[in-house]
């Protein structure tokens, strides 16, 4: 009986917990249920990160693109080469206002996007995109849309009408660049296939080399090629642009991470040691051969390291962007000297041979040396291979290849693309914009 009167505040304390524990439970499922209820909120680190990226990515290409060709074409067509990369950004903001946007980033289809966002129909102010303002992904995006066709421009550089210039553009970002922007990044068939582009290898670099080379081929070479001094007239300017291209491409490949977080500390790095590498093996390899080591080596070098190491500069660790950096310097001098030369092409500011070259020598090292650190999904990491960025490059050069050239013949059947022989040899400064430089 003693025993049965112990037990019994036991029970009764046994059931007041119970009670209380199914109480509690019953409390955290309910908070559980308002915290999922909580809409996104802007983080003002990220946000403050995105603006600055965005900025970042602009400068790239004014002053950054317009002055590294404008210093390395001649004299007569300075203003005209620096005016393509400032007309292209003012003709690209818009288009991707009106279109591009919704092109690349709307629709659930795995080929194309739709028309539900243009002129950004649909998106308000409070709209976010992760932790920031879905604004500020247009704006980012649309720095990155503005960047590929002006690196174009080198391949053709010194011979193309500007009226020619501004259609084909046009139609080329929305008839090349869109779409395989969505293939990649707005949920299209590479992307979802596993093919990796962190800030634009494919996107950008092997799309806009690959339309260069295209271009230049469509067009001919530039009068008095091979027997006309064609020598850069400025290479003070190209190494400003050199240098600012490489500050803004910080803001291209860390904050394509989308945030202020460990990962764009890591594309950051992996950026600055790539760059490095390229600069100097391009710089070795050229200093080798011609025994000068040139300034203009050096920057296009550093180009050359900057475009290897975008497609990977999220998903590879120090040491391998320091590798594709050093593989990068002397496979584009090599495909920008000699290349150019056995094949006979004018790539006028080897757009191709950097951009083009420099973009698959990224793409293909991201599927060896991408790192499981970096994914959070073992079945995405699976998919990873030099083969599926294989996959992937060969599908957007065969797009880009024959939609660009389409473009290219539509244009010169109904407008002309190339400017008269007189006016070439006197220069598009002053035939095409009535200006020149004193």
């Amino acid at each position: 009986m003693a025993s049965l009167k112990k037990l019994i505040p036991v029970a009764i304390g046994a059931f007041a917990l119970m009670g209380t524990t199914a109480g509690y439970a019953q409390e955290v499922e309910t908070v559980t249920e308002v915290v999922n209820e909580i809409p996104a909120k802007i983080d003002s680190g990220d946000t403050a990160w995105m603006l600055v990226s965005t900025a970042f990515v602009l400068l790239m290409t004014i002053p950054g693109l317009a002055l590294f060709y404008g210093g390395m074409v001649r004299k007569k067509n300075v203003l005209a080469t620096m005016m393509q990369s400032f007309a292209i950004c003012c003709l690209i903001s818009v288009i991707w206002f009106v279109a591009g946007y919704s092109f690349a980033f709307s629709g659930k289809n795995p080929y194309y996007g739709d028309f539900s966002l243009l002129f950004l129909k649909g998106i308000s102010i409070d709209d976010l995109n992760g932790t920031f303002p879905t604004y500020l992904w247009v704006t980012f995006q649309m720095a990155f849309a503005i960047i590929t066709p002006a690196l174009i421009t080198g391949a053709f550089a010194e011979r193309m009408k500007f009226s020619a210039m501004l259609w084909f553009m046009g139609l080329w970002s929305l008839l090349v660049y869109a779409p395989i922007c969505h293939w990649v990044w707005g949920g299209g068939f590479l992307g979802q296939d596993g093919v990796l582009d962190f800030a634009g290898g494919t996107v950008i670099h092997v799309n806009a080399g690959v339309a260069g080379l295209i271009t230049a081929l469509v067009l001919g070479k530039r009068q008095g090629y091979r027997t006309v001094n064609m020598a850069p007239h400025n290479l003070t300017l190209s190494m400003i642009g050199a240098s600012l291209l490489w500050i803004g491409w910080f803001g291209f490949n860390a904050g394509s991470a989308g945030a202020a977080n460990k990962v764009a500390a890591v594309a950051m790095l992996n950026t600055q040691i790539a760059t490095a590498a390229g600069a100097l093996c391009w710089m070795i390899a050229e200093w080798a051969v011609s025994k000068k080591p040139s300034v203009l080596g050096i920057i296009s070098g550093a180009v050359a390291g900057l475009v290897a190491i975008t497609p990977a500069a999220g998903f590879v660790e120090p040491s391998g962007a320091i590798i594709i950096g050093i593989i990068a310097g002397p496979v584009c001098y090599f495909a920008s000297v000699f290349v150019k030369r056995a094949l006979g092409y004018d790539d006028s500011l080897d757009a191709f041979g950097v951009h083009g070259v420099g973009g698959i020598i990224g793409a293909l090292l991201t599927g060896y040396f991408a790192s499981d650190i970096f994914f959070s999904d073992p079945e995405a990491y699976a998919k990873v291979s030099v083969l599926n960025q294989g996959f992937g490059l060969i599908v957007a050069i065969i797009y880009t290849a024959v939609v660009t050239t389409i473009i290219l013949y539509v244009v010169k059947a109904v407008i002309g693309l190339r400017p008269t022989k007189q006016q070439e040899i006197e220069g598009l400064d002053i035939s095409l914009h009535g200006e020149t430089v004193q």
